[in-house]
């Protein structure tokens, strides 16, 4: 068995990771985007819009590279929430600052498993993967970014 073949399920299982937070952080963010009020209302409602297209936009990505490596990818909405390591926000009016800082450290948590994935890839050898790690990374740090400067820090 190759090294490639042999880290394949390390590779999957941290895609499935990522595509289970992914689409968390996306319908959070459309929650949020749904939600949000006050005399912020538009530039946020705008902003929130963007990054869940965005993260939206990566999840079919995701699924085929899992595919690729040959495993099986998400199923369900419970599958989602059971390999989820980002929790929903059921709670009615929320504050528009808080979301933004939830969608920060979301979005931190998000990169973290960027970096999961990333790790298993190179040691794999699974190059395609490794690459569009980085392009996903580069537009997690983006969100992070205007959500804080979005706060002031």
């Amino acid at each position: 068995m190759s090294d490639k073949t042999a880290n394949v399920p390390a590779v999957a299982d941290a895609l499935n990771a990522l595509l289970a937070d992914s689409f968390a952080l996306y319908l959070k963010t459309k929650n949020y985007h749904w939600h949000v009020h006050g005399p912020r209302f538009r530039e946020l409602h705008l902003l929130f819009d963007e990054q869940a297209a965005q993260i939206f936009a990566t999840t079919d990505l995701i699924a085929e590279r899992v595919r690729k490596n040959g495993a099986p990818t998400l199923r369900s909405i419970g599958d989602v929430s059971r390999r989820a390591s980002i929790r929903d926000d059921d709670q009615a009016g929320v504050d528009a600052e808080a979301m933004i800082r939830t969608l920060a450290d979301d979005n931190r948590i998000l990169l973290g498993q960027l970096k999961e994935v990333k790790a298993a890839a190179e040691a794999g050898g699974d190059i395609a993967t490794s690459g569009l790690v980085d392009g996903w990374a580069d537009e997690t740090e983006q969100r992070i970014w205007f959500l804080e400067a979005t706060l002031g820090y």
